[in-house]
Order: structure tokens, then C-alpha cells, then sequence
């Protein structure tokens, strides 16, 4: 694989994943005129769960020069709500920042089309065998072919190529164990519903085994499914039981009656981790390849966003200074990554373990500045502002995470 490497390199940079992080990194490498190869295993567009977006990831989207409103809902915020006591509380996210609940497949797919108009070469449907990082280069092989590129951006999502390979790959323990969901289409008119699709807010009932999602789309669609926690019951499987908790909810009994399943039920596992090796001589991950959490927040995306974002920037650095074999060339930029995937672990800590929802914030509206703070950790506020006493206090006592 790595015969004549030092008679010269096919690409600067060989970005392996074209889901968001790996589309945004090649992106804006492309843009500082960088020759960028784009590897993804599978063909766009492809179904992709994850459709709620947070406001702050506004700003690399406007780098990314694409309109993510067209054929999305607007999003006005997040409910979480326990039918059970019939509490609910409201906080605002779009405030400083629009965003929008969308629709993964066609997303992800302009994503990457707009890494090809920007001049990165696309390959699809080609799938990386083997890498390796040397000092004189790294070398790439897929299924369909050699190359070799002065730096290698990991962004395979939760496969985690460089992670696996390194075996450094670290279970988030006592969050999410699985997620199981599906959607839904022609969603009956009512109170309750329409209001849903005018706010385009999503809905988090928490439940006793975990949580669920109730996340409308364009057309009257809703995305729909089920995080647990705890063990699953002995008496059923996975899709049996996202009907069961279904069946359990006034609300989602309401906006259901006359729906049709327009998706197959879907599980994921292998949820929250981190990967202990983020970077080294001439490589990066982001996005989930760094690390994955429990998707109660909807930090997925956007964590892809801002650590692709901030790796593609550190590497244009490094290749214009010739310093792309320093190991430590994004140990700065880590320490940022870190604030922001490690203030929503802790948060998501909190929503487990200590009930946050009932004691923090179903009271909420006691303390409008704390509701400010709650409102402004949800929008994915983790690093324009010093004084979130609620940031502050979740990673007090818990530095050294890696």
C-alpha cells in the first residue's frame, strides 16, 4: 500500500465518512484550496436517524454556504413533559440562533454534494480496508483502491475506524443502552398536533425505562422512538416494546389515532463512548469517530459540526505550516472538544441519575435565570459564554475526563 510514498501524495487530505462531520470537514478544507478525496461506504441518500438540530450549529452551517431551512421545520424548542404527573416545561432554543428538525436522508446528501461543488473529489459506495499512518505520509486502502495523502481525517461515525483500529474505544456507561423508533405520516389534525407542526418543537416524555422522542417533520410526519436505560423486559423484543410505551402515552395515543408507520422499527445499540485517542501524526476523528452520546440533548449533529469544523481549520494549519506530523497538532483544539462533549455527557449524566427533569427542570420557571441557562446548554451554547453557573457546576469536581 505505501510503495513510493515519498515520490509524492494523490491528496493533501483523505477524509474517510460522508455523514455531516466528514462532509463538513472536506468542505471547508476544499475551500481554503486544499485537494480533498472523500471516501463513503455507502451511497447517498441513505436513512440516517438523528433529525433534531440545535441552533449553535448555525455558524458552521453559513461556512458551509447551504440553506438548511429549505424542506425543514422550523424549530422553536424543546418540551420535556411527564404525562404521569402531567407536568411539562418549555424551553426556548432558537432565540439567538434559528434551527430545524430535519430530514436526515436528503440532509446528509446535500451535505456531501456540497463538498463535490466546492471541489472535493467524491467517491461513494467504497469502503476503507486499511489505513496507516506514517511519518512520510499516510496511506489509504479501500476496496477500490490505493492512496496516499499528507493527513487522514477519521469521520466514519460510531464504525470508529481509527478508535477500533487503535482499540481505544471507551464505553459511556449508566447512559442509553439502545434506542428502537420509526416514523410516522399523515398525522391526523387536532389540538395537539397541529400545535406540535406550527412550533416545530420537539417532545421528550420521559417514561420509567428512559425517554421518548416525538420529533415532527415536513408533511405532517413525525419521527418517533423510544431510548432505554434499563434492562429490557424479558417478555418481549425491541419493537414490541417501543409499542407497548406507545400504547402507554396519552399524547402520542392522540397524535397517532388514524397515523400510518411509514418505516420499518429500527434499533441502534452501542451507544454513549469515547474515543481516547482523538488525534496523533498526521490523523483526526470527529464527529462520532471522537465519540457518541445518548441522544436526549440532540448533541450528535452538532458535536459532528463543530469538531469537523474545528479539525479542518487545525489541519489547514498544519499543512501550511509543514506541520502535519505533529502528534499534538490538535491537543488545543481537543481541550474545546472536550468543554463542549463533557459538559453534555455530564448533563446527560444528570438527566439518569439524579432526575434532573423533575428537580431542575420542571422547577425551572421559578428561576428565570436558570431557565436562561438550561435553555441556553440545550441550544449547544457550550463556548461563547463564561458564566453558566449550571455548566460550571456539572463540571465541577469532574476535570481529567478524557
Amino acid at each position: 500500500m505505501f510503495d513510493n510514498m515519498q515520490d509524492g501524495f494523490d491528496y493533501e487530505v483523505v477524509v474517510v465518512g460522508g455523514g455531516p462531520a466528514g462532509s463538513t470537514a472536506a468542505t471547508l478544507l476544499a475551500q481554503y484550496g486544499h485537494r480533498v478525496l472523500l471516501l463513503e461506504s455507502g451511497r447517498h441518500p441513505r436513512f440516517h436517524i438523528g433529525e433534531s438540530m440545535l441552533p449553535f450549529s448555525e455558524p458552521v452551517i453559513q461556512r458551509l454556504g447551504i440553506d438548511w431551512s429549505t424542506g425543514n421545520l422550523s424549530k422553536s424548542g424543546a418540551v420535556f413533559m411527564d404525562e404521569a404527573t402531567e407536568q411539562r416545561m418549555y424551553f426556548p432554543l432558537s432565540v439567538q440562533r434559528k434551527t430545524y428538525q430535519i430530514e436526515r436522508a436528503p440532509f446528509d446528501h446535500m451535505l456531501f454534494e456540497n463538498a463535490a461543488k466546492y471541489g472535493v473529489e467524491t467517491h461513494q459506495e467504497e469502503k476503507v480496508l486499511n489505513v496507516s499512518c506514517q511519518p512520510e505520509g499516510v496511506g489509504i486502502e479501500s476496496d477500490k483502491g490505493r492512496y496516499r495523502s499528507r493527513y487522514l481525517i477519521d469521520a466514519t461515525g460510531r464504525s470508529a475506524l481509527m478508535g477500533r483500529k487503535g482499540k481505544t474505544i471507551e464505553r459511556i456507561e449508566n447512559l442509553g443502552k439502545f434506542a428502537v423508533y420509526t416514523h410516522f405520516e399523515n398525522i391526523p389534525s387536532g389540538d395537539e398536533a397541529d400545535e406540535l407542526f406550527r412550533s416545530g418543537n420537539i417532545y421528550v416524555p420521559v417514561v420509567d425505562i428512559g425517554w421518548i422522542w416525538v420529533i415532527p417533520l415536513t408533511g405532517r410526519r413525525l419521527s418517533v422512538g423510544l431510548v432505554v436505560q434499563k434492562d429490557r423486559p424479558r417478555d418481549c423484543d425491541a419493537e414490541e416494546l417501543l409499542r407497548r410505551y406507545l400504547a402507554a402515552s396519552p399524547i402520542l395515543n392522540s397524535l397517532l389515532a388514524g397515523a400510518e408507520q411509514s418505516a420499518s422499527v429500527r434499533v441502534e445499540a452501542d451507544f454513549s463512548y469515547t474515543n481516547q485517542s482523538r488525534y496523533g501524526a498526521r490523523y483526526a476523528c470527529c464527529g462520532d469517530a471522537a465519540g457518541f452520546l445518548d441522544p436526549v440533548f440532540s448533541s450528535g449533529v452538532f458535536l459532528a459540526f463543530t469538531s469537523a469544523a474545528r479539525v479542518a481549520d487545525r489541519v489547514h494549519q498544519g499543512l501550511a505550516e509543514g506541520r502535519e506530523t505533529d502528534p499534538e497538532l490538535h491537543a488545543e483544539d481537543d481541550q474545546n472538544y472536550l468543554l463542549g462533549f463533557n459538559t453534555m455527557r455530564l448533563f446527560v449524566e444528570r438527566f439518569y441519575q439524579s432526575n434532573i427533569v423533575h428537580n431542575l427542570f420542571f422547577e425551572a420557571d421559578r428561576d428565570p435565570e436558570l431557565k436562561a441557562q438550561i435553555a441556553q446548554l440545550l441550544a449547544g451554547d457550550v463556548w461563547g459564554v463564561d458564566n453558566n453557573s449550571l455548566q460550571q457546576s456539572l463540571l465541577a469536581g469532574r476535570r481529567g475526563m478524557r
